[in-house]
């Protein structure tokens, strides 16, 4: 049996996703397909991207409309997985 686990958050909500990974030319791309496996109607509008100050990393924020906690678990997971990906928050 699979407990859900228990969160402060109401869903649905505007969520957003900061992930940070070395500067690389597809790094938002591939952040945005990972995302799209668990949130499809993500699309490129919802991603903005900013740049290290010393230009060696990537950091971008993806805002989702979250459905449930186990959906952003999911993400997160994925994410954290990819080998483009550091760090996210």
């Amino acid at each position: 049996m699979t407990e859900e686990r228990q969160t402060s958050l109401e869903f649905p909500q505007d969520f957003p996703i900061k992930v940070m990974g070395a500067q690389h030319p597809e790094f938002a791309a591939t952040v945005l397909k990972v995302v799209q496996e668990h949130a499809p109607d993500t699309t490129e509008q919802h991603v903005r991207t900013r740049d290290s100050s010393k230009g060696n990393y990537l950091s971008a924020t993806v805002t989702i409309n979250a459905q449930s906690q186990k959906q952003l678990d999911d993400i997160y997971r994925a994410l954290t997985a990819h080998p483009l990906v550091k760090v996210v928050l």
